[in-house]
């Protein structure tokens, strides 16, 4: 697994600080809650034996090194990014999903519908409620519209002199893009246009058949008046420019209601609510999220991002836990992972995730092999 790792190692903490430290991160996670020496020391897992005044000089090194905070100098600690960071690289214990939770995917993901983006739905769904947080998937990159098989063209008339052109491909993922239309479009005329390219792209490539279609527009052969003709020359110049998709990724994010459940159900305060909200802020900065999942297709493995170490998170405090998953090459084609609180279940997050993006990448091989 792929972590990104502090400048503090867990070797800088003696046996004592490392025990104490543990202790706080494990309750945190648990709970949600500060805790305060006293507490710490009448716990069964205070295993270190200290009695109160020792485990508080142990916080308050663990604070000296930015591993705990507080409210104020007398309240009970809880972990700080730096602090969780420390702690899921050297001291989380990961286990394997049981037999009933790997069952528990396969069924969810399992159904007649297997086109990649009914998969890559049911993916993200399954994550957001097996974990409790929000199920993020970046899906592949649309197929380029040059090589890709197209099955229908449409075009959906928008405000401001812009259309959103609709391209579905033989494979059924779907590429939408937003263009510009000559002055004075009618909407009829964007019917005729979509008809037009659909009769002559389907089951095709542009790349195969752009000369043709802009010849016999040339010729004045395609029937077409003149704004409507000007809309299939501009979209098909736009689609065969040197853009690369790549940017124009599809995220799916499902069951933000998890989020708000979670707070609700352990009495958050109205610190914690207010977190939520803005998490719900970062959740629509989708072309940010994007841009971190990308990030995750960089590496092999699960990679965690913790609260401050990515900006996008700097005021909600929120992890996410992400994986890629791969096509038939073993190529890597997308992420998904699981958006939450910072006090995530990690030790069960980080294998259902893993699993999940393996179990994708099985199913959209079957569905190639299927086509």
């Amino acid at each position: 697994m792929n972590f990104q790792s502090t400048s503090l190692a867990l070797s800088d903490l003696d046996a004592r600080a490392r025990l104490v430290f543990k202790d706080i991160v494990e309750n945190y996670l648990e709970t949600g809650d500060p805790v305060g020496s006293g507490a710490l020391a009448k716990m069964n897992k205070g295993r270190s034996g200290l009695s109160s005044a020792s485990i508080r000089n142990t916080m308050a090194e663990l604070a000296s090194l930015g591993l705990l905070s507080s409210a104020h100098i007398s309240a009970g600690k809880m972990p700080t990014h730096q602090g969780l960071r420390l702690f899921v690289d050297g001291l989380l214990e990961i286990g394997d999903l049981s037999k009933s939770e790997r069952s528990s995917i396969d069924a969810q993901l399992a159904g007649r519908d297997m086109r990649t983006p009914a998969v890559l739905e049911k993916a993200s769904k399954a994550l957001a409620g097996l974990a409790g947080g929000a199920g993020l998937v970046l899906a592949p990159s649309v197929p380029d519209s040059q090589s890709g098989y197209l099955r229908h063209v449409e075009f959906v008339g928008l405000d401001g002199g812009q259309a959103l052109a609709v391209l579905v491909y033989a494979d059924g993922q779907v590429e939408n893009r937003i263009m510009d239309v000559p002055v004075g479009l009618m909407p009829s005329a964007l019917e005729r246009a979509g008809n037009f390219l659909s009769a002559r792209l389907k089951g095709k490539r542009l790349l195969e058949t752009r000369a043709d279609i802009l010849a016999e527009i040339e010729a004045g052969q395609a029937a077409l008046e003149t704004s409507a003709a000007g809309l299939v020359k501009l979209g098909i110049a736009e689609w065969s420019g040197e853009e690369k998709t790549s940017t124009k990724r599809t995220l799916i994010v499902r069951g933000q209601a998890h989020l708000l459940d979670s707070g609700l159900d352990n009495g958050a305060a109205q610190s914690d609510l207010e977190r939520i909200r803005l998490l719900f802020e970062d959740l629509e900065r989708k072309e940010e999220l994007i841009d971190l999942l990308d990030k995750a297709e960089q590496a092999e493995g699960v990679r965690i991002f913790i609260g401050a170490e990515n900006p996008l998170f700097s005021l909600s405090g929120s992890s996410v836990v992400v994986a890629p998953y791969k096509d038939t090459n073993q190529n890597i084609i997308g992420a998904l992972g699981i958006i939450g609180p910072t006090r995530l279940n990690y030790a069960r997050v980080i294998p259902m995730v893993d699993y999940t993006a393996s179990v994708i990448g099985k199913m959209l091989h079957m569905n190639k092999m299927d086509k």
